[in-house]
């Protein structure tokens, strides 16, 4: 790959990766209530669904959507419902402590790997990444390549995610502060909804 080309993804993956989306907003929120530790399944499954996601794109689901856009206009009613939910147990959430409520968990590595395929963002992300930046015929070197450019940014952006979360814990030590906190965070997931629905 040309290294103007690889830049040029390098850079995108890591703007796309850092940038406020579903993903990001849901690991802040659960680096603030249930600490680093307890989200790393979150973190991970976010990472490894989606670069799975990619590697799904990458070997012609682009081509799906096109042939049946009805399956994109299903995504975006998934997508937003799903949404919805998360943006429900994200604003109703308690910060779980050291002595924590046994009951409360972060989303589990399969929850978070499974909600790359209905997330907008992920779904866009990768189909932009695949249509610009794999070559024809240089699938075979563009691909792993790709894979783990994206991979590498997805590590580090949910690691500092997470962590920013964590860093925020002791300013919302008071249980007023955390549910206005939580029903910002879910209201942000509500906001994330409206560039994909428009």
């Amino acid at each position: 790959m040309p290294v103007d080309l690889f830049l040029a993804m390098t850079v995108f993956a890591f703007v796309m990766s850092f940038t406020p989306g579903p993903n990001n907003i849901m690991l802040t929120a659960s680096g603030v209530n249930f600490g680093f530790t307890r989200s790393v399944r979150h973190m991970l499954g976010v990472t490894v669904g989606f670069v799975v996601l990619l590697a799904a794109c990458a070997a012609g689901l682009g081509l799906v959507f096109a042939a049946v856009p009805m399956l994109h206009v299903a995504l975006k009613i998934a997508g937003s419902l799903y949404l919805l939910w998360l943006a429900w147990k994200v604003a109703n959430a308690r910060p779980v402590r050291d002595d924590g409520d046994a009951q409360a968990r972060p989303l589990t590595f399969l929850q978070a790997a499974a909600f790359q395929w209905v997330n907008p963002k992920a779904v866009v992300t990768s189909l932009s990444a695949v249509a610009i930046y794999i070559r024809p015929g240089q699938g075979a070197i563009d691909v792993p390549l790709m894979l783990g450019v994206f991979g590498l940014a997805a590590i580090l952006s949910t690691s500092a995610w997470t962590a920013f979360g964590v860093a925020l814990r002791g300013l919302l030590s008071n249980p007023r502060h955390a549910r206005v906190f939580n029903v910002a965070m879910a209201l942000l997931l509500v906001v994330s909804i409206v560039p994909m629905v428009i």
